[in-house]
């Protein structure tokens, strides 16, 4: 598929792997709108960029669809949603809270959800889009301190499966991708030390995978891929 010209819009665009998506696509020459919940961060992020911005909670349904729906009223369509916004809490199952739980997913889960069908809508009228969630390589397996985490993910995986079935038909193509540990400062805002090193991933890695996905002719998808860094070790 050619990138010039389409509508993206991607969540979680104000800094680490949505940046970089944000980033790529708009150096492919596609519109770009980033969303997130901390205004002056997206809109630093958005001017720096040369992109657009809407300030909204991917959770709340009022701020979901306005956002979609927004786009779609600035630019007449929406081609490609990537759906980046998430965070996590790392604790033993017995220190974790039923709020720190719904917190997780509200986002995780429910944001994926709500912005997914704002943007199915529309693009099962149109009769194509790209839809593409970024999930985790916590999605494969569970591990210690990753109750809320790595189950949310293992949610948003199987939510992806069901839409790709569901959507296919409408010419929609519906991607997952699995990104092993990146260099953000996702951990540190989770509580968790990770050291840093030139060796593990970055998020410019996760944005060019996503870009070579887009660029298969649409006849043709890849469902899902992990990106793991060669040797981080």
């Amino acid at each position: 598929m050619e990138l010039g010209e389409k509508i993206a819009l991607v969540t979680g665009g104000s800094e680490g792997i949505g940046r970089a998506i944000a980033q790529a696509l708009s150096n492919e020459g596609c519109k770009v709108t980033i969303t997130g919940r901390r205004q002056e961060a997206l809109q630093q992020t958005a001017e720096e960029l040369g992109v657009h911005w809407i300030a909204g909670d991917v959770g709340n349904e009022e701020d979901a669809v306005r956002t979609v729906g927004s786009v779609i009223e600035e630019h007449g369509r929406l081609d490609i949603l990537v759906n980046n916004a998430g965070f996590g809490i790392f604790k033993p199952l017995v220190e974790l809270t039923l709020e720190e739980l719904e917190g997780v997913y509200r986002t995780n889960v429910f944001g994926t959800f709500l912005m997914a069908r704002e943007a199915a809508r529309h693009f099962i009228e149109r009769g194509s889009g790209e839809l593409i969630n970024i999930s985790s390589t916590s999605s494969l397996k569970g591990s210690s301190g990753r109750t809320a985490y790595g189950s949310s993910k293992f949610a948003l995986r199987g939510m992806t499966e069901c839409w790709r079935d569901e959507l296919r038909r409408h010419n929609v193509r519906v991607m997952l991708v699995n990104p092993s540990e990146v260099i953000t400062d996702f951990a540190a805002k989770a509580g968790v030390q990770r050291e840093r090193s030139d060796k593990k991933l970055r998020p410019q890695e996760i944005a060019d995978a996503i870009v070579g996905a887009l660029k298969v002719d649409s006849r043709g998808f890849i469902p899902e891929f992990s990106v793991f860094a060669t040797n981080p070790f």
